[in-house]
């Protein structure tokens, strides 16, 4: 265990309390909510009286509510306060209002960029922008930029070792660059950032954790700085990521609908969850001495679902962060914090699997002693989000099932009770989304930096399609992995790929065969058997039939083209970009420009 820097000693009593009654005004709505839909299910099944397969689908059901109902109440929460606080952003998190903006930077601040086998010149052209700004504002001597590589093939390697080498001698005297590649990345990147702690935490104060695709505004990091200096409770403090401008279609329909959504639901969870927020691993700032004396993940041995090195392990550091004292909060601003998200519905489920693989080694950690209850929420949450998975899948093939074999559809399920589900699971499902259109839809400065009320609502109406096919295909995709994983089959951390690129048709039928006869499978019964029920089917069914398409279309450059041209999902930050983003070139931007 190393010594905590004699800077770092503070007096650190507990976080302020958060009011009890909000996460109990919360889970008492929440359980409300669900208790009132699981009623309303039944109802809805109860033609001929509840048989087993009735009760197997209520069960299922119930397991894809939590998701969407805490989803709800947090847009609820966050769309009042978003209309009716002077700022939001400090109404959930107070000491965020504190900050004038002129403080001294008076501590030592690390920033970590962590890479595995990425281009080391887009490393480069991602990091520069931040050290400019900077050395432009006097404060270069309180920052020190470490690039911590994993990589683990040659040629890239060699070539990083020489750029990095070249960028730390252009710096030298402005910003502080130290570059350091492992032989072996041990621990992956939670592995990664401890062998930093050992080897130089001692000399910094806190770390912005960046990922090799992050970026933040220096407007940001100073901030997050202040904010450090003026409560020592603090242990991190998470950014509100957004989507970077992107020329894919995936990626650009795909932020859209996260940029809706997660404003209005980060600043309703914020309020209610104060200070055993989330953490996301990057885009924060975290205080390095709790970390290093509070944060030490173990090896999960046998007996795990997921044996081995904790994988994700941010939100695990945010509870034992929380546990020793030390509050976790989300600074739920928007503009100032970015990551490129993926380009393709391929790479995008790539990546979602990893986030499965890494949240299904929660389990261990449930019954941690000590953590509070919304912490323990926190970790039971992450499980659920893609437990909800399976269920859909299950409602899909055992509902497809049961309508062929019952006499007619309205023996199996009341038409009445059956669209009341229907409408309010969709209305629970776009919630977040819908309570940021509304605010965008009021402010005439937002609507302009959308592209304008027109185009936003267009937008929107994409969305909603996009969102309603790519959704079920994650279910199916969740579904095959999670029975991969209880039979012993893992996957590997490996690296992403960022670019944007097209997806060949060869890649696509590997890729989502499985999803496809998922799909096609209760259509194809329900067209013999009931086929009036197959618009219903349909809603989850669609997504998964049309992958293989759909993974082609969203990727193709023409499509990408054409929603920027037509000024559709664009992002704020296409109309009026910050100057880290500018410096940057993105085709997204400069297409955006010149199409306005």
């Amino acid at each position: 265990m190393l010594e905590r820097s004699p800077r770092d000693e503070v007096g650190v009593a507990a976080p302020v309390a958060l009011p009890a009654w909000r996460p109990m005004l919360v889970f008492l709505g929440v359980g409300v909510t669900m208790a009132g839909l699981i009623w309303l299910a039944v109802i809805a099944l109860s033609p001929g009286g509840l048989s087993a397969v009735d009760l197997v689908l209520v069960v299922l059901f119930a397991l894809t509510l939590p998701w969407y109902v805490i989803g709800v109440w947090n847009a609820t929460i966050g769309l009042l306060i978003m209309r009716f606080a002077r700022d939001p952003v400090a109404a959930v998190m107070p000491v965020a209002g504190r900050v004038r903006g002129d403080e001294p930077i008076t501590a030592s601040t690390a920033v970590l960029l962590c890479i595995r086998n990425e281009p080391p010149e887009r490393v480069v052209r991602m990091l520069e922008p931040m050290m400019e700004g900077l050395a432009a504002r006097g404060v270069g001597e309180r920052f020190h930029v470490y690039v911590l590589s994993d990589t683990s093939e040659a040629d890239i390697a060699a070539v990083e070792d020489a750029r990095f080498a070249a960028l730390a001698a252009a710096w030298r005297g402005r910003v502080a660059l130290t570059y350091r590649r492992r032989e072996e990345n041990i621990g992956f990147k939670a592995g990664n950032i401890r062998d930093f702690c050992e080897r130089w935490g001692k000399d910094h104060d806190f770390a912005i954790m960046l990922d090799a695709d992050s970026m933040m505004t220096v407007d940001l990091v100073l901030k997050l700085v202040r904010i450090m200096q003026i409560d020592p409770r603090l242990g991190i403090v998470q950014s509100l990521v957004i989507g970077m401008p992107s020329a894919s279609a995936f990626a650009r329909i795909f932020q859209f609908g996260m940029r809706l959504s997660m404003r209005s639901y980060t600043i309703g969870s914020a309020w209610w969850q104060g200070d055993c927020g989330p953490y996301w691993g990057h885009n924060a700032i975290v205080r390095i001495a709790p970390l290093v004396a509070h944060c030490q993940l173990p090896v999960l041995a046998e007996g795990a679902l997921v044996k081995g090195h904790v994988l994700s392990h941010d939100q695990i550091e945010a509870v034992l962060m929380r546990r020793a004292g030390y509050g976790v909060r989300v600074l739920a601003g928007e503009g100032s914090s970015f990551e490129q998200n993926p380009p393709t519905l391929v790479e995008f489920i790539r990546r979602d699997l990893r986030w499965c693989q890494g949240n299904m080694q929660y389990w261990h950690f449930l019954r941690m002693p000590g953590l509070p209850p919304v912490s323990r929420y926190q970790l039971a949450f992450a499980i659920l989000m893609f437990l909800g998975s399976p269920a859909w899948i299950g409602l899909l093939l055992i509902g497809s099932t049961a309508v062929a074999l019952a006499p007619t559809p309205a023996d199996f399920m009341r038409w009445d009770a059956g669209i009341a589900i229907l409408v309010l699971v969709l209305a629970m499902w776009f919630a977040p989304n819908i309570a940021t259109v509304i605010d965008v839809l009021t402010r005439a400065k937002l609507r302009h930096l959308f592209g304008g009320g027109a185009r936003f609502s267009a937008s929107f109406m994409i969305t909603i399609v996009f969102a309603v096919l790519v959704a079920p295909i994650m279910w199916a995709s969740h579904t095959l992995f999670l029975a991969h994983l209880a039979c012993g089959r893992t996957i590997d951390w490996s690296a992403q790929a960022r670019h944007d690129h097209e997806v060949p048709w060869s890649l696509a039928c590997r890729q989502f065969w499985p999803q496809t006869l998922i799909g096609l499978a209760p259509v194809l019964l329900l067209a013999v058997a009931a086929p009036s029920a197959i618009p219903y089917a349909l809603l989850i069914a669609a997504g998964p039939f049309l992958s293989i398409p759909l993974a082609v279309v969203t990727a193709a450059p023409a499509l990408g083209r054409a929603l920027i041209a037509l000024g559709l999902e664009r992002l704020p930050e296409e109309t009026l970009p910050p100057p880290e983003l500018r410096a940057l070139k993105l085709p997204a931007i400069e297409m955006s420009q010149s199409a306005s």
